[in-house]
């Protein structure tokens, strides 16, 4: 069984990954008030440069994508990332 209490405490509740939250958090408050994007309508805000690669939470640096085609990569047969 998960230790949810555990999960937090070791990293979901760290300094790092809170301001991470929060960023991505954050463009998605940007999108909702422009109106490109709805609460509950499916879509995900996608950064085009990722914030772990240095990107920045900027309008220019966001764009809606849907769920699917944000969660995932292009894969090979044999299941491995292209």
């Amino acid at each position: 069984m998960r230790n949810y209490k555990q999960e937090y405490a070791n990293y979901d509740g760290t300094d790092a990954v809170k301001k991470k939250r929060a960023q991505r958090n954050k463009a998605r408050r940007m999108l909702e008030a422009t109106g490109a994007v709805k609460k509950g309508d499916g879509k995900d805000v996608d950064h085009k440069k990722a914030l772990s690669k240095g990107g920045a939470t900027t309008r220019s640096n966001l764009q809606v994508k849907s769920a699917t085609a944000n969660r995932s990569y292009a894969r090979k047969s044999d299941h491995s990332i292209k």
